[in-house]
């Protein structure tokens, strides 16, 4: 037990006490004092030294009164057990087995949910020049994309189809057609891969010809005639195959109506996985690219998508969401919105996934291949933040390269 300067039953120290007697070390050697302004030495306002130790050799000229000739602690390690109260974070940091011991999230296989672009046609595999690695797969691909997602064990896909420009118009109906592009996909995966999940984006961009989520009249998207057309698509959508519909549009009052509209085709079990908090990112700019609106879209989202500053009318939005009838969340982008993730699951209590977006897939990329970033340390990293901000799931065109390197982990 360290003894102090001064009578034996001095009191020890706190940490401010510590820092606020601390003399000022390689200073000038004067200084104005507290209280009456005058410039002294440094030397004659220099308090006892509150420490017994050797430090005319560890802080030469420290303590130059009351200085005990013999030490009982000589080196720093035992000062900073004395400030500390031998509380070493450090020590769980120490080895790798301590470390993934002590570990507070972990990122698996069952977190991830993989984003896939459809196109017509039969083997086709078309590279997406913004997105590095991700492809536009034609039906049958998207089955053997399924099986191999299936067999490294992710839970499930999402959807998103690039639509020919012949079949899209300004109101979306499309959309509607049982045999459109993504009704052809869910049935072929469901039927090859009966054990992977499917989730369904239901809006209308993909189909409308201006590239915008809703019906465009006026110049305005009017809300509740595309509310109705969702919900026709989401139970289309359904009947299928789809295991959970996912309304990314932000039309007010959508979940309610489709949950109705589900559960009358009867189709109580398909989930819905509400885009709870869409923000008027600028993020999504590759994402359009893939689904082929990039250059249709004339203005931006910003009238019905949720703007960046708000937090407070995001929770909104989701309480709203939580009331109609959603089964889960979606946070959208992703890491831009850790706070968000974050605020939901504790606001809520439902599963909250978050989509880490083209955009941030895309930076991610383009670092890495200049060599400025270690992109397999900084995919583990990004994902991981959305585990401890309290997301339950991930959607990440990073997903398979991922799984795979999970497995080789072991």
């Amino acid at each position: 037990m360290p003894h102090y300067a001064g009578n034996s039953g001095a009191e020890k120290p706190t940490l401010r006490k510590l820092l606020h007697r601390a003399p000022t070390i390689g200073r000038a050697n004067t200084r104005i004092t507290r209280r009456t302004g005058a410039r002294r030495r440094t030397s004659d306002v220099l308090p006892p030294c509150p420490l017994v130790i050797n430090v005319r050799q560890m802080l030469p000229g420290a303590c130059s009164r009351n200085f005990r000739k013999t030490p009982l602690m000589t080196d720093k390690t035992d000062i900073v057990d004395l400030i500390t109260g031998h509380r070493r974070m450090r020590r769980n940091r120490k080895a790798d087995w301590t470390r993934r011991m002590v570990r507070e999230n972990q990122l698996t296989v069952d977190d991830l949910i993989w984003p896939i672009f459809l196109v017509p046609g039969t083997n086709v595999v078309e590279p997406i020049a913004a997105m590095p690695g991700v492809m536009r797969l034609s039906v049958d691909k998207a089955v053997e994309a399924a099986r191999e997602a299936a067999d490294l064990g992710i839970p499930a896909l999402a959807t998103f189809p690039n639509v020919d420009m012949s079949l899209r118009d300004d109101a979306g109906s499309h959309s509607l057609d049982a045999d459109n592009l993504i009704n052809q996909a869910t049935r072929a995966i469901k039927k090859a891969v009966p054990g992977i999940g499917v989730i369904t984006d239901v809006a209308l961009d993909p189909f409308t010809s201006h590239g915008h989520d809703g019906i465009l009249r006026d110049g305005e998207i009017v809300n509740d005639e595309t509310v109705s057309r969702i919900a026709r698509a989401a139970v289309a959508q359904a009947d299928a195959g789809a295991d959970i519909i996912a309304p990314s549009d932000m039309m007010d009052g959508r979940i309610g109506v489709i949950r109705q509209a589900l559960d009358a085709a009867g189709h109580q079990n398909v989930g819905i996985m509400a885009y709870a908090t869409k923000f008027a990112s600028a993020f999504y700019g590759p994402y359009r690219e893939a689904i082929g609106t990039s250059g249709l879209l004339k203005g931006d989202k910003k009238t019905y998508y949720i703007d960046p500053a708000n937090a407070t009318e995001a929770l909104r939005d989701a309480a709203l969401d939580v009331e109609e009838g959603a089964d889960m969340m979606m946070v959208k982008p992703g890491l831009p919105y850790l706070d968000i993730c974050w605020r939901m699951k504790d606001a809520f209590g439902l599963p909250v996934f978050a989509y880490q977006v083209s955009g941030e897939y895309s930076m991610i990329k383009a670092a890495g291949a200049q060599g400025w970033i270690d992109e397999e340390r900084v995919m583990m990293e990004t994902l991981l933040a959305f585990k401890r901000a309290g997301c339950d799931g991930i959607l990440s065109y990073f997903a398979l390269d991922v799984a795979r390197l999970l497995a080789r982990k072991g």
